[in-house]
């Protein structure tokens, strides 16, 4: 019976990329293997055709053959040496086997490493805007693990190698024949490391590591803003057995300023002025991130809400020399607590035509609306 084309095989086009052909052999390798298929003499002949036709089309040289000469590439010895019955290449088939179930396996014939990386630790620290502005070098304290000192990280009594595995022999799998397929499975003894310890430290129980406390000293760039992470390489915990140490991430926090409220580089400031000072103009004296006082010039007739820009006075920039704006906002007091002499100046100035529209230009805008709304109902 004439083969089938490799590329209906897999369901796939001849123009589909490496991934599509890898993605649509796992699916149907899974679908049609005979450990799921138990006494389907069908679904086992499935499974074949589908590795023989991904054993071709996954490798470039392979697949670029068999475009341009079809099945024949691989017949009377065109092909690969090592090639069984109908082009199949079963020397390579473990290959395909771990490619397949290396995921859920840890790897066909792969040993896993006794030596393990060690996690990664996460550490929040709060600052206040003012160290955000300038940098700062912080000490910070650190619950960790450590190497063990009794037997320098490796488990064993007095750091002896560990011994080599009695159930697998160092290979860190077990291997067993059931039917069709050799099947691996992970050491039970030794986890997949090929190695056990016989005698295990004393100190650390033999795990390599121990509780400890370290003192680290961390730069905290200039400008750096809420939610900035750092990390600190090999800082972290330490690696099981000889592995390396994981990594140590530093969360930055910066805490709510009593006076300014940052957006990026530019900081906003409320700042309250007299009534008078508002309607009459005046100077007023502003404190500045870096603790200085700015004065600034307040127009006569000034309102809540306007803000006078000042360049240059807000956050550093981060990994640059540069800086943001600062905005003060003005708010008008409304005076209270007054004297009997202060209401009366107050009455006079009313009677004097003092809250007149032409001098609220807020209100004489307000009520222009409020009229226009009255007229557009009354139509």
């Amino acid at each position: 019976m004439a083969k089938r084309d490799f590329y209906d095989v897999l369901g796939v086009s001849r123009s589909a990329s490496e991934a599509e052909i890898k993605r649509a052999y796992r699916t149907l390798a899974m679908k049609y293997h005979p450990d799921r298929n138990p006494g389907d003499a069908s679904a086992e002949a499935k499974f074949k055709e589908i590795n023989e036709a991904y054993e071709v089309l996954k490798d470039p040289q392979k697949k670029a053959a068999y475009d341009q000469f079809g099945h024949q590439a691989f017949e009377a010895g065109m092909g690969r040496g090592g090639a069984g019955a109908a082009g199949f290449d079963f020397t390579s088939f473990a290959d395909v086997f771990d490619d397949l179930f290396g995921d859920f396996m840890g790897g066909a014939g792969r040993r896993r490493s006794a030596a393990t990386r060690g996690a990664d630790l996460r550490y929040n620290l709060t600052i206040t805007l003012e160290e955000a502005f300038s940098g700062k070098r912080a000490q910070i304290r650190v619950p960790t693990t450590v190497a063990c000192e009794a037997c320098s990280g490796s488990g064993s009594e007095g750091g002896s190698e560990p011994a080599v595995c009695p159930g697998c022999r160092g290979a860190g799998r077990i291997r067993a024949q059931q039917g069709f397929f050799t099947v691996e499975r992970t050491c039970p003894t030794c986890q997949g490391t090929g190695r056990v310890i016989k005698n295990p430290c004393k100190v650390c129980a033999g795990s390599g590591v121990q509780q400890r406390e370290k003192t680290l000293a961390v730069n905290i760039p200039a400008g750096v803003e809420d939610g900035t992470r750092i990390r600190l390489s090999g800082e972290g915990e330490a690696g099981i057995r000889g592995g390396q140490p994981g990594d140590l991430y530093i969360f930055v926090s910066v805490a709510p300023h009593r006076l300014f409220r940052r957006e990026g580089a530019n900081i906003f400031c409320r700042v309250p002025i007299p009534m008078t000072t508002a309607a009459l103009g005046g100077q007023v004296e502003v404190p500045t991130i870096e603790g200085r006082r700015v004065r600034i010039a307040v127009p006569a007739g000034t309102q809540t809400g306007k803000q006078i820009r000042l360049r240059g006075k807000g956050m550093t920039e981060l990994h640059g020399h540069n800086r943001g704006d600062m905005f003060v906002e003005i708010v008008v007091e409304t005076p209270v607590n007054l004297t009997k002499r202060q209401q009366e100046l107050l009455r006079e100035f009313e009677k004097a035509g003092g809250d007149s529209q032409e001098h609220q230009p807020e209100s004489e805008g307000f009520f222009a609306k409020v009229k226009e709304l009255w007229d557009d109902l009354r139509d």
